[in-house]
């Protein structure tokens, strides 16, 4: 038996015996098989006049299972919703770091934060600020910023005093 191969024709070291996975559209295909199989040797089975019903039977449990499949093709193919958030507020004359965009910048409540050893970076606080009065919330900005949520914390707690 020769060994694995990747995708890309490179040996698989020691996964010489290792078995393959089946893919979901596979199984699903040997299912599908199976079932009408079955549904084969029951209409084979039963006597002549039940068979309308029992094909009936089969029919509405086949297009119930075809309607399940269509739900979950169309889950699975159909990207992810985003979160909508506010706009980015459009730069001033001065860019976003201006006079007026800066207006009310606690820099005093932020400095004990700033002597620390792994303070965040100033221009990201003042990037933070402005996200903050433009109505973004503290886990968006912090995630989006990798800023400690206590810093965005206090950006916000001093937007909303300000206000």
């Amino acid at each position: 038996m020769s060994p694995m191969r990747t995708a890309r024709g490179r040996d698989v070291p020691g996964r010489d015996g290792a078995p393959r996975r089946w893919s979901p559209e596979i199984a699903a295909t040997l299912v599908v098989i199976a079932v009408g199989a079955a549904e084969m040797a029951v209409l084979r089975l039963a006597p002549p006049d039940r068979r309308p019903v029992i094909s009936a039977g089969l029919l509405g449990g086949a297009l119930a299972a075809l309607v399940l499949f269509a739900v979950l093709w169309h889950r699975r193919h159909t990207p992810a919703r985003e979160v909508h958030h506010p706009a980015l507020p459009e730069a001033g004359p001065d860019g976003w770091f201006g006079v007026d965009a800066l207006e009310g910048f606690p820099m005093e409540e932020l400095r004990p934060l700033l002597q620390t050893p792994d303070a965040p970076d100033l221009n990201q606080l003042y990037t933070a600020w402005v996200l903050v009065r433009h109505g973004h919330d503290a886990p968006w900005i912090s995630h989006h910023l990798n800023l400690p949520p206590a810093a965005v914390r206090l950006l916000v707690d001093a937007a909303q005093q300000r206000q």
